[in-house]
């Protein structure tokens, strides 16, 4: 008997609010990196019925206002009316954003001066993972 893989994954279309909450992280981004080319920014952004929270730890010199980043972003994207879930200049913004943890800092600053090996990742990767019988 042939065995058989099944290989399945996500995706979301226009209007998800993953597409709004990484617009709104990378809107965060580029305000940082703009101002501070070496900021180090771990931004995660979630969203529920007319409500935004941007959260993480971010080092940077750059003066950022995180709540105009997210109304202009939801604005811009069309997210303009309770009707549709979220109205850009109603909405709850809340912004808990903090300084990288030195213990992250540690593992991966001086990724010029040290060798690949010695340079960690931080706190974000890729998961990739698949379901599996073998768990009792």
């Amino acid at each position: 008997m042939a065995e058989t893989f099944l290989f399945t994954s996500e995706s979301v279309n226009e209007g998800h609010p993953d597409k709004l909450c990484d617009q709104i992280s990378d809107a965060v981004l580029d305000a940082c990196l703009e101002q501070d080319p070496d900021s180090k920014v771990a931004c995660e952004t979630c969203t529920k019925t007319n409500m935004v929270m941007v959260f993480g730890e971010i080092t940077t010199k750059a003066n950022v206002d995180y709540e105009k980043i997210v109304r202009d972003t939801c604005r811009t994207i069309g997210f303009i009316s309770d009707d549709v879930g979220l109205d850009a200049d109603k909405c709850k913004v809340l912004v808990n954003i903090e300084q990288q943890s030195p213990d992250i800092a540690q593992g991966v600053h001086g990724h010029f001066t040290k060798r690949p090996e010695e340079v960690g990742a931080g706190d974000q990767g890729h998961m990739f993972g698949y379901a599996t019988d073998e768990t009792p």
